[in-house]
């Protein structure tokens, strides 16, 4: 792709968006916190297959009626089949159900709703919820720790630490969005985090290893040479980003439209974790290398003799 622009030379203004962006997700996340599903806190989680169209109301009617405290807010509605009506209905209680009282809904749906085929209850108590947060967390972690090792040993300390704050950038995009627009927490949304980290660091990769490459073709003795080459590696990987990025995403987008509600939380992660990850991969990640690796490094006007070309 042909260079046309010096993204180097205006790092600091995508700094200064990632910072705003990042200063934003925080503020979202103390206001709002996370919609955490039943993977991750105790309580029981009930969907209604309700089969006929159903509003927030009439699934909170039925459960008054049996004696249950409901909120309309840990109410979710759904449809069955895409572009269909909503015709199933998601509870989520903060306390576990016992048999009797799932017994007791069940008995409510018939009543309420004829044209009902059933429910589902997802029950989860308290030590296996801590488990699974505790694990999501060590999943994260650990996974962040061997990118980081690897990056370290294929080419150096600054391209891993570069590529670590660009993961953890979009890692913290994502959860702002979730945090931001309620959306439920389940373990596929930690899947989604994985796989995020996992386009992201290919990319992020691919970029370093052309600014190896020129690295090794013309040395630079100056800081801006040294930004001129970093600048000049993003454009030759360019193409190869947005195509990468593009063809995931339109996969990312079809699959959220058609691909049901049970994988929505997944591929919406995914979405904002693509896009994210390839501004962090071009306009994050070697901007910080370049910030590290330039510290010591004469500038041009401070060099004896004229700059040698770039190649």
């Amino acid at each position: 792709m042909k260079q046309r622009f010096d993204i180097v030379r205006h790092r600091n203004w995508f700094f200064a968006l990632s910072g705003l962006i990042t200063l934003a997700g925080l503020v979202f996340f103390l206001l709002f916190g996370f919609n955490l599903g039943t993977d991750f806190q105790s309580g029981s989680r009930v969907q209604l297959n309700v089969n006929q169209p159903v509003t927030v109301p009439e699934v909170e009617k039925m459960f008054q009626a049996g004696g249950f405290s409901v909120r309309s807010a840990n109410i979710t509605l759904a449809s069955s089949r895409e572009g269909g009506p909503r015709d199933t209905a998601v509870v989520r209680f903060g306390t576990t159900l016992s048999q009797a009282q799932i017994a007791k809904i069940n008995k409510l749906e018939a009543q309420y709703f004829p044209k009902q085929k059933g429910s589902q209850v997802q029950t989860v108590d308290p030590i296996v919820a801590s488990q699974t947060s505790h694990k999501a967390v060590y999943a994260v972690l650990l996974a962040s720790l061997f990118i980081v090792i690897y990056v370290a040993i294929r080419f150096e300390y600054r391209f891993a630490i570069a590529a670590i704050v660009a993961l953890l950038h979009d890692a913290f995009i994502v959860m702002s969005v979730f945090a931001l627009f309620r959306l439920e927490v389940d373990l596929t949304f930690v899947a989604a985090i994985l796989t995020i980290v996992g386009y992201s660091i290919n990319d992020t990769i691919v970029i370093f290893d052309r600014i190896r490459e020129n690295l090794k073709l013309t040395p630079p003795k100056t800081f801006e040479a040294l930004e001129r080459l970093v600048n000049k590696s993003l454009w030759q990987t360019m193409t190869r980003s947005i195509n990468t990025v593009v063809t995931v995403l339109i996969a990312a987008v079809l699959l959220c439209v058609f691909g049901g509600a049970s994988i929505r939380t997944f591929t919406i992660a995914l979405i904002v974790g693509l896009v994210s990850g390839a501004y962090s991969s071009i306009f994050i990640a070697s901007q910080l290398w370049v910030v590290w690796r330039g510290r010591g490094m004469p500038h041009e006007k401070d060099a004896v003799g004229p700059a040698a070309p770039d190649a």
